[in-house]
């Protein structure tokens, strides 16, 4: 059994309390990273440096590395708190049939700590073993509100707290906000099915639009060079004075279109994976998933084919 540690100042530290969030270093690091490639890029851009890859690819990778660890952390975070979620019914209706018998609500929370709810039980286990430390059953489910943080669990948890503080029968409230758990998480399934639907037309959209970029760059770019050549030639052969108002092609543009493309291209990756995240999980976080792994795609796609 875990034991109370003392932190400065003689404050107790609860055994479970502590938080493990590591979202922020994550962010940081690869915030650090993406600053670290855009240095490295802009030597390689200002001729300081000589770089075995191009000094937009460095920008590229460097985006990757920023959305990427944070996207998906933040992806396995939810997960697992959703997995959470989905026992919580069946630990409140445990909690309930114990207080049907005449426990009290840490009492009941204990016996129940005993059972399996997935992801669920060490969190469970923690809640136990600060009751069994002498901690307030209401104190103990704050404190696993705050490690879970989530809308459903915080109001659960928070309909519980003042039903206990007001006596009567709990049993009956956990029935109860068991009963609302499961509706609401229905709810959500049922919502997220509908918006996977649009995830997928997002895709599809994004792809459309790398397909329509492939096709303008291996064929409508180069024969606009082309012909700009042949009229260049014809120009010089038959003379700028014959050819009366006939207006040559600047080709010298040509690079800048393709810069133009692969600059829509990475803002349609990263805009596209936001929206994605948004409309499945309401979390641009979550998105950021989605944006990785478009951008991992185009970059593929357009170094493969065009170097």
């Amino acid at each position: 059994m875990p034991k109370p540690k003392t932190q400065k100042g003689g404050a107790l530290i609860i055994p479970g309390s502590e938080k493990v969030d590591r979202s922020k270093q994550i962010l940081g690091i690869s915030v650090g990273v993406f600053v670290f490639t855009i240095l490295l890029a802009l030597l390689d851009y200002m001729k300081f440096m000589e770089l075995p890859m191009d000094w937009i690819d460095w920008i590229i990778i460097g985006m990757m590395v920023m959305v990427g660890p944070y996207g998906f952390y933040m992806s396995a975070r939810w997960k697992r708190i959703k997995q959470i979620e989905s026992r919580l019914p069946d630990f409140l209706r445990d909690v309930a049939e114990a207080g049907r018998f005449g426990m009290t609500l840490a009492e009941a929370i204990v016996v129940a700590s005993s059972g399996r709810y997935g992801a669920l039980t060490p969190e469970i286990k923690k809640m136990a073993a600060q009751i069994e430390w002498g901690v307030p059953a209401n104190e103990a489910l704050r404190l696993f509100a705050e490690r879970v943080k989530t809308p459903l669990v915080q109001r659960m948890t928070s309909i519980i707290m003042k039903a206990s503080d007001a006596g009567g029968n709990v049993a009956d409230v956990l029935t109860m906000v068991a009963h609302d758990a499961r509706e609401t998480m229905l709810t959500e399934t049922e919502k997220s099915i509908v918006m996977s639907t649009y995830v997928s037309v997002i895709y599809i959209s994004f792809f459309v639009f790398i397909a329509t970029i492939v096709i303008l760059t291996a064929s409508f770019l180069p024969q606009m060079e082309l012909a700009g050549s042949q009229l260049k030639e014809a120009t010089e052969k038959i003379g700028t004075a014959q050819m009366g108002s006939v207006s040559g092609i600047d080709v010298t543009v040509i690079p800048s279109v393709e810069f133009a493309f692969l600059l829509a291209t990475l803002a349609h990756a990263v805009g596209d994976g936001i929206m994605a995240g948004v409309l499945q999980k309401g979390s641009v976080a979550i998105g950021l998933r989605h944006s990785f792994i478009m951008l991992l795609v185009a970059f593929l796609i357009l170094r493969l084919l065009f170097g």
